[in-house]
């Protein structure tokens, strides 16, 4: 995903940062979840790293560096949501009409990391099911269970209580199983008599 950046020999880098820098593949991860996108993802992480660099002042040795850059990022992230909320859209409709028209690579199908390790598993189920999950549950469960990040943790990165971070792990655990086990429940049956008539 992406590769550490190399320090010159007078070694620029602070402790810190160093050590923050084994952190960012799981950043990547949880922002290209948080943005479907990979060009948003790196960019996310990005101002993550930025912003920890000109915080590092602020971080308090002995506590959860993890923790604090998980909490940096969904932050930027919610900033930048809201940002572009309050933006407006403008967009050449015949523009767009033409590009998909052409069907430009890109323009219609845009793999990610995430659709790619989504198709590897071959399991269209469990991504319709997670991406059917509210966002808060989203969130919640793929910081604990792909993430691996503690409830105190995860609590801390979305500025929640702990019990509400239980609670939406449990919740959106409990809507992956339902919306599993009823795909499951009534499977397809294939007749090979497909577009026959």
């Amino acid at each position: 995903m992406f590769e550490r950046p190399i320090r010159s020999a007078q070694g620029n880098g602070t402790p810190l940062m160093d050590d923050a820098l084994a952190f960012m593949n799981g950043l990547y991860g949880t922002a290209v979840r948080l943005t479907r996108d990979g060009d948003a993802a790196r960019d996310l992480v990005q101002d993550t790293y930025l912003k920890a660099l000109r915080a590092r002042e602020r971080f308090q040795p002995g506590t959860n560096l993890k923790a604090w850059l998980y909490t940096i990022l969904h932050n930027t992230w919610r900033n930048n949501r809201r940002d572009h909320a309050r933006a407006r859209v403008s967009f050449d409709s015949d523009t767009v009409d033409a590009a998909v028209d052409a069907g430009r690579p890109g323009v219609v199908d845009r793999s990610t990391p995430e659709t790619v390790l989504l198709r590897a598993l071959q399991d269209a189920d469990i991504k319709a099911a997670v991406d059917a999950l509210p966002e808060a549950f989203r969130e919640a469960v793929w910081l604990r269970d792909v993430e691996d990040l503690s409830y105190q943790e995860i609590a801390d990165a979305l500025a929640v209580p702990i019990g509400t971070v239980m609670s939406r792990i449990s919740r959106g655990r409990k809507l992956l199983h339902a919306a599993l086990s009823t795909r499951v429940a009534t499977p397809v049956v294939r007749t090979g008599t497909e577009g026959q008539s």
